[in-house]
């Protein structure tokens, strides 16, 4: 099954995008959760996490350099910022092709606890 990614790395639909190389694409989201929201999406299709396999070391670690270097490119490294990976329904997933969300511009504040 085709997901909503797949369509926007194909230019199927359009997207503001931020970074691109052979790995992955990064665009602005288009409901933000804080000033800044962008997504990361890697090109080959990968459901979720659980889905990852030993060849998709390199791909993981591109997602994480360009997440490093947007954060840098967009000025809120210094500050801080938020990665977050989503895995099946209880973790919030809901489009599933593995994506990071890179979240910056104010303070996100603590993650959820257990209590």
């Amino acid at each position: 099954m085709t997901t909503i990614f797949t369509k926007i790395i194909n230019r199927e639909i359009p997207a503001d995008i931020v970074y691109e190389n052979d790995y992955i694409i990064a665009f602005k989201d288009i409901n933000p959760q804080a000033p800044i929201h962008i997504l990361v999406v890697t090109k080959k299709e990968i459901p979720t996490v659980n889905d990852l396999g030993p060849e998709d070391r390199i791909l993981v670690g591109e997602a994480y350099l360009a997440l490093s270097k947007i954060a840098k490119d967009l000025g809120v490294s210094e500050d801080g910022y938020r990665i977050i990976t989503n895995c099946n329904s209880y973790g919030g997933q809901e489009v599933f092709h593995l994506h990071f969300h890179l979240l910056a511009g104010k303070p996100l504040g603590a993650m959820l606890s257990s209590n």
